[in-house]
């Protein structure tokens, strides 16, 4: 499993750790800056996957750390600012940034934004585990699904369910279609043994996430948010 490291470049302390608490539910791995005279010595040290870079700093502003940092890495970095000139944004891309993003802004857009420019340059790396809620994700590299610490082992069928609900995640999967994947698999599941399976997978997960992961729609088929 490939962990996403960030590294966050604000000098506003309670909202820099509200970034990183956010982001460590989805999986992060978050770094802060300690010492705003050496962003560029800090960032070669850890070595970061992704960069939130603010552009008011003391000593040096964002576009400066930007440039510095551009010339000797091309890691993925996202501008958070209040600022919000044309200018500003101008300046962002043209110092090497990949996208901007002006405060105050909604946690989840942020988020958005990095799965979308992690997604793009390290496709590789993160296809192996798909987050569903907090704290819970899809290991693609076992085939199991982990709930903080503790691990789910689930059977090939129980697998096939999973993958396919969290390929539609948010979308309705119709019985039928879960069915026809379970027939690729040469098993004989008839409308009964889909009831089984669904209700035991569902009180394995329940077991240790204490809550309800498979959703109804009622007469059209399961999904999960």
């Amino acid at each position: 499993m490939y962990d996403i490291t960030i590294l966050i470049v604000e000098d506003d302390k309670i909202l820099a750790n509200e970034f990183k608490e956010y982001l460590n539910k989805y999986g992060y791995q978050v770094n802060l800056i300690e010492n705003f005279s050496k962003v560029l010595n800090e960032c070669m040290n850890i070595c970061p996957d992704l960069i939130l870079m603010d552009i008011n700093l003391p000593f040096y502003d964002g576009f400066y750390w930007c440039s510095k940092i551009r010339e000797y890495s091309q890691v993925p970095m996202i501008f958070i600012s209040s600022r919000n000139s044309d200018n500003d944004k101008i300046m962002a891309i043209a110092q090497g940034g990949d996208d901007y993003v002006e405060k105050p802004f909604n946690l989840p857009v942020l988020r958005a934004k990095i799965e979308a420019i992690t997604r793009r340059t390290y496709q590789y790396k993160v296809n192996q585990k798909i987050y569903i809620k907090d704290n819970i994700f899809y290991d693609y590299s076992n085939n199991c699904i982990y709930f903080k610490n503790e691990k789910v082992d689930l059977t090939k069928s129980e697998n096939i369910i999973i993958k396919v609900l969290l390929e539609e995640k948010d979308k309705v999967v119709s019985r039928n279609a879960l069915m026809d994947e379970l027939w690729n698999t040469d098993e004989f599941i008839s409308d009964n043994t889909l009831t089984v399976l669904i209700s035991r997978l569902r009180l394995k997960l329940k077991d240790v996430i204490g809550d309800e992961l498979i959703c109804t729609k009622k007469g059209q088929g399961y999904y999960i948010e």
